[in-house]
């Protein structure tokens, strides 16, 4: 059975019956006409969990290519394949002076992952520069373009992780990108890091070297140290329940959501839990970031599922609030 250790970023040793190399929608639908089964998609396997070895074919999504199909004077729209390397694109985006994805710089995974959990970082999220894609359905074959309506994006979702959860195949996303990029440096260390640098007119370049430098002092290298990134989301809570808990812990960090909800930080729950550096088994809680969870030692997929359930209970326990995962649960 081929190994999937080199193709989930936690590099659990975890197999497959079947390993398909997709490089081509056309390769892709000759597949799904002929062939009528239970598959799996992989893309750059940052976000998945693998709980066992997997009895069904996995698609390992490769299509590369980047194009402008269309341009104004103020922006282009600019197509990619689902295969290709995320950060890669960020930096070409920047090169052709294009602005829109500078905040998610270094984000680990490929681009037809990041529609599908609407990924986000530093006050940016891809529904906010999202045009279209392109996708084939794994029973039919048949090839169906999405705008931004029926993706439903939320929160680190969208459709493809609710309703049509592994049943689409992602083969290409569009961007519509600024040529005169509007520049969010409030979220986070931004600001702070680029009066430290004394930039006082910023590029997307500016943001995304800023960006980039942030993440690394925070974030392992997940080709050294097995990780997925952020392992849960964030939690949104009513502003009542927020100031419960703030009566009791003062200095709890939290960010509006919307006029009722506030967003609180993960990270600072599972620290005050006092999970941070602690390991189980060969699976830890990152030293540096409490809200990654890492393949210290060789970990099996069941340390790290036990791990991450041991988190959930501590913070359940301690301030009443149900930690969701980002990460997918795969069996």
């Amino acid at each position: 059975m081929p190994s999937l250790k080199a193709y989930n970023t936690l590099g659990l040793d975890v197999s497959c019956n079947e390993l398909i190399r997709i490089k081509s929608s056309d390769q892709l639908q000759e597949i799904v006409n002929s062939r009528k089964e239970d598959y799996f998609i992989l893309g750059g396997g940052s976000n998945v969990l693998i709980l066992n070895n997997l009895n069904r074919p996995v698609l390992l999504n490769q299509i590369k290519g980047r194009e402008v199909i269309k341009e104004t004077k103020s922006h282009s729209i600019v197509k990619i394949g689902g295969g290709e390397n995320w950060h890669k694109l960020v930096r070409w985006t920047i090169k052709q002076g294009l602005g829109g994805l500078e905040n998610l710089s270094l984000i680990p995974g490929s681009v037809g992952a990041a529609p599908m959990q609407n990924i986000g970082a530093y006050g940016v999220e891809i529904k906010d520069v999202f045009h279209s894609l392109e996708a084939i359905n794994l029973k039919s074959g048949k090839k169906r373009t999405f705008k931004s309506g029926t993706c439903e994006f939320g929160y680190r979702s969208s459709v493809f992780k609710n309703k049509y959860k592994g049943k689409y195949f992602i083969t290409s996303v569009s961007f519509k990108l600024s040529k005169n990029p509007k520049l969010n440096i409030s979220y986070g260390a931004i600001k702070s890091e680029l009066e430290k640098r004394a930039i006082h007119k910023p590029t997307i370049k500016d943001v995304s070297d800023v960006v980039i430098d942030i993440r690394n002092t925070k974030l392992p290298d997940p080709k050294v140290i097995g990780n997925t990134g952020s392992f849960f989301k964030n939690p949104i809570v009513s502003s009542a329940k927020a100031k419960k808990i703030k009566r009791d812990f003062p200095n709890m960090p939290s960010y509006p959501a919307t006029k009722t909800k506030v967003k609180l930080s993960a990270g600072w729950l599972i620290e005050k839990c006092g999970w941070k550096g602690k390991n189980l088994g060969g699976a830890g809680c990152y030293a540096k970031h409490a809200l990654i969870l890492i393949n210290k030692n060789n970990a099996t997929s069941d340390e790290m599922l036990q791990l991450s359930q041991q988190i959930q209970e501590s913070v359940k326990e301690k301030f009443g609030l149900k930690l969701e995962a980002e990460v997918n649960f795969i069996s």
